[in-house]
């Protein structure tokens, strides 16, 4: 699944070719995604994209009337390509602009979803999600303070979207390895010194990898790229078994939340 450095590399993809752009028609050749696609997507025909923006992993294209939703699900991905270029199989949504290009969402499995926000009000999905993680408002004593008495794993605690939006699986192995957290650690049992080194980690993680993303930029206005995926310089995750970087004991892998935990039983406490 795309993670929050996809999701952002694939806003700053799209952002040069539909920002300030007006949409001339919207296509909707398959409404049947993780929720149907709402007839008022088509609003935004004849108006301007003033923005676009992310929050959490979801990517909003506003305009004066309202605002469209679009998320990648579990398989999706966007792609700029000229209007009249043929649609590839899963092509499911799609929107003309004046400049001759068009915005299409792939997705295979069909969990993406293409949603629509009236203006000055926000949608239900974003309702009860925490801070975004590179901004102020996230912070070691935001951790600590929602951390306490909580029994969850600290891995599983970062990597709730009530608590923080974002930090995926990948992330989260990453960070807790490079702060030195078991994962199974009680988040409630963190005391505030490890979360302010755990909080700053966080945050140069997921930027790190944002900017690695960055130079997959011009597979957006290639009809084969699926930007927003790129290789990843991982230190833990996937890799059960190697040799750990810093003590060379071979790693570990549990199931955490059914999700792959990969960490180092030395340089983790």
């Amino acid at each position: 699944m795309p993670e929050l450095p996809e999701v952002e590399v694939s806003k700053l993809g799209i952002q040069p070719h539909i920002e300030q752009q007006t949409v001339t028609k919207v296509f909707i050749h398959n409404a049947s995604l993780r929720w149907p696609v709402p007839d008022e997507v088509h609003s935004i025909e004849g108006l301007v994209i003033r923005s676009v923006r992310r929050r959490a992993k979801y990517l909003l294209l506003d305009t004066d009337v309202g605002s469209v939703i679009l998320h990648l699900g579990m398989s999706g991905h966007l792609r700029i390509v000229p209007q009249h270029e043929a649609l590839k199989k899963h092509d499911h949504v799609e929107i003309h602009f004046e400049n001759g290009k068009a915005l299409r969402l792939n997705d295979a499995r069909r969990f993406g979803a293409c949603l629509w926000q009236e203006p000055k009000h926000s949608h239900t999905l974003f309702a009860k999600l925490g801070p975004e993680p590179l901004t102020d408002e996230f912070s070691a004593q935001w951790l600590f303070e929602r951390s306490r008495n909580k029994k969850v794993p600290v891995k599983q605690f970062i990597m709730d979207n009530h608590v923080v939006v974002g930090v995926g699986n990948i992330y989260a192995n990453e960070s807790l390895f490079k702060a030195g957290i078991h994962p199974k650690r009680e988040a409630g049992k963190v005391s505030l010194k490890r979360y302010q080194t755990l909080a700053p980690i966080i945050k140069q993680t997921l930027s790190a990898a944002i900017t690695q993303g960055g130079t997959t930029l011009k597979d957006f206005a290639q009809s084969d790229g699926k930007p927003g995926y790129f290789a990843q310089q991982l230190l833990v995750y996937g890799r059960k078994g190697q040799p750990c970087v810093q003590c060379e004991t071979p790693l570990q892998e549990i199931r955490l939340g059914q999700r792959s935990t990969v960490y180092c039983t030395v340089c983790q406490k």
